[in-house]
């Protein structure tokens, strides 16, 4: 069982297939967008300066810009893009409904939102604050979530994935402080451990400079 899982009744637990598919086409759209408008900082000068024969500082200055984006777009992609981290969770974990999440502070960075969140089950208490980025690169916090609760899959002490009722929305969870959380994964047990690292919850997030602080 997982970390402060929920045992009262719930609502009908969403279709993971179809959550994950969602998320992978909003994420091609994203990506779509981004590579579009670079191409076009970058291809409509250099075909203007061909037509025209001017190699004004003006019909040169989008090139550069084109470039930075290509470059932001490629990190974004790298370090704000957690899908296939929550397939992986999603395929190892159960989901479990929580009728409370808290988000307590949120913080803009050049790779995405980051959240600080409580997910809390009745009669339990000492859950972990947690940091959530959304899975496909959105920057939005999810409405509803507050009032509607989510479902939960993983283990807190590791991380995991929150899924938002009645919505697509998708996030990935790791503990808000990785040491703090050191004792609860100590004492989680062989069993638990071991779907942790099948997960790939064990290790802090490598490659999230977005998580850090």
């Amino acid at each position: 069982m997982t970390y402060g899982s929920q045992t009262s009744a719930s609502p009908e637990a969403p279709d993971v297939a179809q959550i994950l598919r969602a998320n992978r086409l909003a994420l091609a759209r994203l990506m779509a967008v981004r590579l579009l408008i670079t191409g076009i900082l970058v291809a409509v000068p250099v075909a203007i300066a061909r037509v025209t024969g001017t190699n004004s500082f003006f019909l040169v200055l989008p090139i550069p810009v084109g470039v930075c984006a290509f470059i932001l777009t490629v990190y974004r992609a790298l370090y704000g893009v957690r899908v296939s981290q929550c397939a992986r969770v999603l395929r190892d974990y159960p989901m479990e409904f929580h009728p409370r999440v808290l988000k307590k502070r949120e913080r803009w960075t050049q790779y995405g939102n980051v959240f600080e969140v409580r997910v809390t089950t009745r009669g339990q208490h000492g859950a972990p604050l947690m940091l959530a980025v959304n899975a496909a690169g959105r920057r939005r916090w999810p409405e509803g979530v507050e009032e509607r609760g989510a479902w939960l899959a993983g283990d807190l002490p590791f991380g995991g994935v929150l899924v938002v009722p009645g919505s697509n929305a998708m996030l990935f969870l790791k503990p808000a402080d990785w040491d703090k959380t050191e004792r609860k994964r100590e004492e989680a047990g062989a069993e638990r451990l071991a779907r942790a690292q099948r997960a790939k919850l064990t290790r802090r997030t490598k490659y999230a400079v977005m998580m850090r602080s």
